[in-house]
């Protein structure tokens, strides 16, 4: 089956789809790419939400406005997207990639219970890198870092269900 320079063939019970041209993405010399409605109002979806969200929860808000939009082109484009540097792509802990709109280098905080993503704000810090570099034989080119806690919601319920401990540690 044929549509719009997209090829899919059965594997078995799998459906697997190759792209057959980008012709219509119009790549310029520089490797930007086309912004597309579709591909801005995705954007403005992230850029737009105080959380991190993964591709399912963008995918509920990009519908709100263009409600014919297929899961599908939400995940074609928030690739695309964090390929170009237009977004983060988080490859947290959590079981979901999320997407983040800030692409400037920052840390994230995650709740163990519930999978919440915030930013947590401080500075990257760059002596953790310099460290590194004098013990080891690799060539560092950054680092991640993932704080884990409960967030304020969680933690209040765990505090008034009994079983967070002493309130005021």
């Amino acid at each position: 089956m044929r549509k719009k320079g997209l090829t899919t063939s059965s594997i078995g019970s799998k459906v697997v789809m190759v792209t057959i041209t980008r012709k219509r993405a119009k790549l310029s010399d520089s490797r930007k790419i086309r912004m597309t409605r579709q591909r801005q109002v995705i954007l403005e979806a992230i850029r737009e939400v105080d959380c991190h969200p993964t591709a399912d929860e963008v995918y509920e808000i990009v519908r709100q406005r263009l409600p014919h939009i297929s899961l599908g082109t939400v995940y074609r484009n928030l690739e695309i997207l964090s390929e170009e540097g237009l977004t983060q792509k988080l490859a947290l802990g959590g079981p979901q990639k999320r997407f983040d709109g800030d692409t400037k280098k920052h840390y994230h905080v995650r709740c163990i219970c519930c999978g919440r993503v915030d930013d947590v704000p401080m500075e990257p810090l760059t002596s953790v890198e310099d460290a590194l570099r004098g013990v080891s034989d690799y060539e560092i080119t950054g680092h991640s870092l993932e704080f884990l806690g409960l967030c304020p919601h969680c933690k209040k319920n765990t505090y008034d269900t009994g079983r967070g401990g002493d309130e005021n540690a």
